[in-house]
């Protein structure tokens, strides 16, 4: 069982040997994004009902639009497959999505005139956890949201 508890400095740790955990390769074939999206609500559905933490319907909305952009954008910018992991860490959930573009996503000034290129800023919104990772084969950006919305972590 997966069970977070906040540690000294108030983030959560992991008292499981292994934390629950799916990857998915993306090809970005029609249906792509939809489908990343049921990968993640399927996965959290797993979670809880095999592992037993909390996840509320606000999480799984929220993952499933955090993967929306994250892979939208990957798909986008970035020739080759996407790659997607969903870990259960604690008492949070992590998004990381993979590609192939070294490039780092930059955030842009609010333009109500912009077209596009919304998907760092909504993310962002979304969750102040977000990190951007330079990888030797392109990038990873990991988003992580707390199971159930106030709860730690």
């Amino acid at each position: 069982m997966l069970v977070g508890s906040p540690s000294e400095d108030g983030d959560c740790t992991e008292r499981a040997a292994r934390p629950m955990r799916a990857r998915f390769a993306l090809a970005g074939d029609d249906g792509c994004i939809a489908q990343a999206r049921r990968h993640a609500a399927d996965f959290l559905t797993r979670a809880q009902d095999k592992h037993g933490p909390a996840v509320s319907s606000y999480t799984v909305e929220m993952a499933r639009l955090i993967v929306s952009e994250l892979v939208t954008n990957a798909l986008k910018y970035a020739p080759g497959p996407v790659l997607m992991e969903l870990r259960i860490t604690g008492a949070r959930v992590e998004i990381a999505v993979g590609d192939s573009n070294p490039t780092l996503p930059e955030a842009h000034p609010t333009d109500p005139d912009r077209v596009g290129r919304h998907g760092l800023e909504i993310v962002r919104a979304v969750t102040p956890d977000v990190d951007i990772q330079r990888l030797a084969s392109g990038k990873r950006i990991t988003a992580r949201i707390a199971l159930t919305p106030g709860g730690p972590c």
